[in-house]
């Protein structure tokens, strides 16, 4: 499988690697200004995120961006805390989207490499640390919001908020495709799809297109996907959603969706490494194909609102780097560290209190996409999830390219009562959570 493969290829001394050395910066970090660190002037922030196994494609790639960004970062001078220069070192552990393994490797991260900030994948890995984050008083991230509660006062969801963006595909194709009226979806059946499922459900409600049947739920352990594409095509669907599956669900979902013939809309929240899908089918078969995360070549990220640097020159130093292995989280973690990095620096400090009150401040914040608000109370119980605009991704002559950006919060203020009666249907709400 995909992710199986991209695992394979790094040696454990990269994956456990934590210095991100100036000099590798590269041509352009080289061009910057180079201060001098003392020894001891060093902050070490945590990545705990599935690195091996079938998740890795949204944790691996992630570390990988970040080890660019601490590079161009302490190449231009490092953080600035209290008028000295502080060299930032990343400290990686595999959780291997495992919730026990995941609360190991926090207090690991905490207790012996003294870290002061971790980020992480979430999801079915946030149950087994969230009292490791209490007790700690530590300050965590995660890709999913949904993970989100009243009793996770240090845990925020600064750059991705899945699965709440996922409404501005469906918006889109509803502006753009409005002759499509009936859909299916599939999902694994997991923290990631369920509240996924959700708000897809919602999205289609308000966009007033028909689900011909109730979401296909299949096991994580599902490796043959030809009866799961057969049940979905059985009713003759106009689209077809992919939910958030796995991009080993979603290569043999998309090469079944191909030889059994089917020719119609498909909408999915990732489709990492989708040039491997153009060869395994066609490029007329994925044409239009939408989903959420932009290849970040793409001249639509040079726009004035776009708060991550140097979208153009990163893409192309991580392709450098790691050639065909950008995805999703490829640029997610580090967009997450520009807004710990301003927030640590406006609080002149590195402790967890104090970067998580300067990086909530004014209740707005530098997302990837543009100005965002501190957001949540109805939907996750607390505001710790920046919101703001997401892209639209459309697949066209085999090439991601960004249809527009949508606003979610004002999906959410037309339709948010929609999200939580789908959300609540599913179990999938912060006081449903056990």
């Amino acid at each position: 499988m995909i992710s199986k493969l991209l695992s394979g290829m790094v040696s454990r001394r990269r994956l456990l690697g934590t210095a991100a050395s100036v000099a590798g910066a590269g041509a352009l970090g080289s061009l910057l200004p180079v201060r001098a660190f003392a020894a001891d002037k060093v902050v070490k922030i945590g990545f705990l995120a599935p690195l091996t196994g079938e998740v890795a494609a949204w944790g691996k790639p992630g570390l990988d961006g970040c080890q660019i960004w601490a590079e161009w970062v302490n190449a231009a001078g490092g953080l600035t805390i209290g008028g000295e220069a502080h060299q930032v070192e990343f400290v990686a552990y595999d959780n291997e989207y495992d919730p026990g393994k995941a609360r190991a490797g926090a207090t690991k991260l905490i207790k012996e490499d003294g870290v002061k900030f971790i980020m992480m994948l979430g999801g079915d890995t946030w149950p087994g640390v969230q009292k490791v984050a209490e007790r700690e008083g530590m300050l965590f991230s995660t890709l999913l919001p949904s993970d989100l509660s009243p009793d996770s006062s240090t845990l925020l969801a600064p750059a991705e908020v899945h699965p709440i963006y996922n409404v501005t595909g469906v918006e889109w194709l509803a502006e753009n495709k409005p002759d499509l009226k009936t859909a299916v979806m599939c999902a694994q059946d997991d923290a990631l799809g369920l509240p996924s499922v959700a708000t897809y459900l919602a999205a289609f409600e308000a966009a007033g297109i028909e689900m011909l049947d109730d979401p296909l739920l299949f096991d994580p352990a599902t490796t043959d996907f030809a009866p799961v594409v057969t049940k979905l095509l059985a009713k003759n669907p106009a689209i077809v959603s992919l939910d958030t599956c796995y991009s080993d669900y979603v290569h043999p979902i998309c090469e079944q969706l191909f030889q059994q013939g089917y020719k119609g809309q498909i909408i999915s929240c990732t489709a990492d490494f989708y040039e491997k899908i153009v060869e395994k089918t066609s490029k007329e078969f994925m044409e239009g194909f939408i989903f959420q995360f932009p290849d970040f070549d793409d001249p639509a990220l040079n726009g004035e609102q776009i708060n991550f640097q140097r979208p153009n020159e990163f893409y192309a130093e991580y392709n450098k780097r790691h050639p065909g292995e950008w995805g999703a989280v490829s640029w997610e973690y580090a967009s997450i560290m520009d807004l710990w990095k301003a927030g640590a620096e406006k609080a002149g400090s590195v402790e967890p209190d104090a970067v998580l009150a300067a990086m909530k401040d004014g209740g707005s914040g530098k997302h990837a996409f543009g100005d965002a608000s501190w957001w949540g109370e109805d939907l996750f119980g607390i505001d710790n999830a920046l919101v703001g605009d997401w892209p639209v991704v459309v697949i066209e002559n085999g090439k991601a390219v960004i249809k527009g950006f949508k606003s979610i919060p004002a999906w959410y203020d037309k339709h948010g009562k929609l999200l939580v009666k789908h959300m609540e249907a599913l179990d999938q709400m912060h006081y449903q959570r056990g």
